[in-house]
């Protein structure tokens, strides 16, 4: 078997070899000419021409016209140096946010009440008149110290009765005469250490509104006349012991319930002559010093020698003397909210109306002097005469 294979290979590389029969294109060509195909590469034709057109001949917007710009952003205006607003700029141009958010309504041409909107849903309504509350013009005061009212003291000036009878409770007080109208009077409090807040209610608030001064502000004096050059009587605060002391702490001359005599008078001649022109003292804090009968004889019995009023937040009502008294009918913010020191400031005017006079006493919070200011420039459309404070005290025993 193995002799017969090799035979045939054998013979096999002998022959010539055998041409190999070539692809026929006679398919290709005849499924050319079918209509479908043609359009076919037609269309292909077309898609090669052009981009070999935008190859060669780049961008096909690159013959229309064009501009480029450069833009540049302007740089930022140079600020001017702040200058301190005014009183009255700080309360009527926003400077406070919430606090200057007061709108006038009403219409006093239609016959309708005038109202003042606050943005917590308070009001106030005067009849007849849009209320407004203007920088109010001055109608100054004395300049103080007047003469025979006061006597050199280690720390400064201090109160005094003077030979003739004169005390400082009437001298440096407001001058006032009632119309037979209700009586309403308001303190405000806490100045002195703010500028613009001070400024505010100097300026702000009308001349028979009272304004109590801390006695570390600095230029305590300077306040004090600027205050009475407006019109305006002045008090000094009193630091007193309160619950929670040291902790809550009035200040390094705060009278201490447990102090004694000395210590008391030790520090009122600290805090009498810090300045002069006040007609008297009201209390900061000292509900525990209220109930120290050591302290209050002491504190009550230097005001009533130096012919000075004490006027209390409400607190002290049970504890006469001094030379005149008067105690607060309530306190108009201790909600710092429009509309609640407006409720508080109707509530005052309500009882001023049963009973016939009413005293209300406030911090100098923003919202504070500036519901105030509205408030007190409609009262006599309502039927009130706003009267200093100095006018609700009393002598003891009248």
């Amino acid at each position: 078997m193995f002799a017969k294979r090799q035979s045939a290979l054998a013979a096999a590389a002998g022959a010539a070899p055998r041409a190999k029969d070539g692809p026929s294109l006679t398919p290709v060509i005849n499924a050319l000419k079918k209509p479908p195909v043609v359009a076919g590469l037609a269309g292909l034709f077309l898609l090669s021409t052009s981009a070999l057109f935008l190859t060669v001949l780049g961008d096909p917007k690159a013959g229309t016209p064009s501009a480029h710009v450069a833009l540049e952003r302007e740089a930022p205006a140079a600020q001017a140096p702040a200058v301190a607003p005014t009183g009255f700029e700080a309360f009527s141009m926003g400077a406070m946010g919430l606090y200057q958010n007061f709108a006038g309504g009403g219409d006093p041409a239609a016959g309708g009440d005038a109202v003042i909107t606050l943005p917590d849903g308070g009001s106030v309504s005067g009849q007849g008149a849009p209320i407004s509350a203007p920088v109010h013009a001055a109608s100054p005061l004395a300049k103080a110290p007047i003469a025979g009212l006061s006597q050199p003291g280690s720390n400064g000036p201090l109160p005094m009765i003077a030979p003739d009878g004169r005390v400082p409770a009437q001298a440096y007080a407001r001058p006032f005469r009632p119309n037979g109208k209700p009586r309403v009077s308001l303190i405000v409090g806490g100045l002195g250490l703010n500028a613009v807040t001070t400024r505010a209610a100097i300026e702000r608030l009308p001349p028979e509104v009272t304004l109590s001064f801390v006695p570390y502000a600095d230029n305590l004096q300077s306040w004090i006349d600027q205050a009475r050059a407006q019109g305006h009587e002045v008090m000094l605060e009193m630091p007193m012991e309160p619950t929670g002391y040291p902790d809550n702490d009035p200040g390094p001359y705060t009278l201490l319930a447990d102090g004694g005599a000395d210590d008391v008078g030790a520090k009122m001649d600290w805090l009498l002559g810090r300045a002069t022109g006040y007609f008297g003292v009201t209390n900061y804090l000292g509900d525990r010093f209220s109930s120290s009968d050591t302290g209050m004889n002491a504190f009550l019995g230097i005001l009533r020698q130096r012919g000075v009023a004490f006027l209390d937040d409400g607190s002290f009502q049970r504890r006469p003397g001094a030379w005149a008294r008067a105690s607060a009918d309530r306190v108009i913010d201790r909600t710092q909210s429009p509309a609640a020191i407006i409720a508080a400031l109707n509530g005052l005017e309500a009882q001023a109306k049963l009973r016939g006079s009413a005293l209300g006493t406030g911090f100098s919070y923003p919202v504070t002097v500036e519901a105030a200011a509205r408030w007190t420039a409609g009262l006599e459309q309502r039927g009130l005469q706003l009267a200093p404070a100095s006018s609700m005290s009393m002598r003891p025993g009248r």
